[in-house]
């Protein structure tokens, strides 16, 4: 078998199903940095951030099922499970909604694993490193007010009935700001050269 580090990630998330710890290790070698720096920047805590980081490789390690179950796409499964986990725990900090909540093994199956559905192109995380960019330009193109919005809901955690109450409109208000500025984002990076 080849050196874990010359195998693709998918190979690696295999590999995790068979219960591999070395490919594990492998996954966070990769992702560690990434996630660490999307779960500081939605806490806004490096100590809750290094908490989150464990929690989405304890996950992935004890519920690799549900990965298998949706489309398989290890980068959009880690960053999606990092933004859940960090908003989840942000939430949970500034006495939100889901404080009352208990988190037990149904809660985290439905609030925190990923929900991801065929068809997806499969991305892995040298392609994201390589379409960074081209993301971050379509992500100037939006304007103020779209972009507020997106990391409201992205990276606060906010739901749309807060967002609302925040930004004193109505809930269908944002509700079109948030469609209005997914439909700009995407359009921009398609027609991105």
């Amino acid at each position: 078998m080849s050196h874990y580090s010359d195998l693709t990630d998918t190979q690696l998330m295999q590999l995790v199903k068979k219960r591999d710890k070395s490919a594990l290790i492998e996954l966070y070698r990769r992702y560690s940095d990434l996630l660490y720096a999307l779960a500081v920047k939605i806490t806004n805590d490096e100590n809750l951030s290094s908490k989150v980081l464990e929690k989405v490789f304890l996950i992935t390690w004890g519920k690799i099922n549900f990965y298998f179950q949706g489309a398989q796409n290890p980068y959009v499964w880690f960053v999606t499970l990092t933004r859940n986990c960090a908003v989840d725990s942000s939430r949970r900090n500034r006495g939100s909604l889901r404080e009352t909540a208990e988190y037990t093994d149904d809660y985290e199956n439905q609030f925190i694993l990923p929900r991801m559905k065929d068809p997806m192109d499969p991305l892995e995380l040298k392609q994201a490193e390589k379409l960074k960019e081209k993301f971050k330009n379509s992500l100037e193109k939006l304007t103020d007010a779209q972009k507020y919005v997106i990391h409201l809901a992205y990276y606060d955690g906010y739901t749309l009935n807060e967002i609302a109450e925040k930004l004193h409109i109505p809930i269908e208000t944002v509700r079109n700001k948030i469609k209005t500025a997914v439909y700009n984002l995407r359009d921009y990076l398609l027609t991105e050269e």
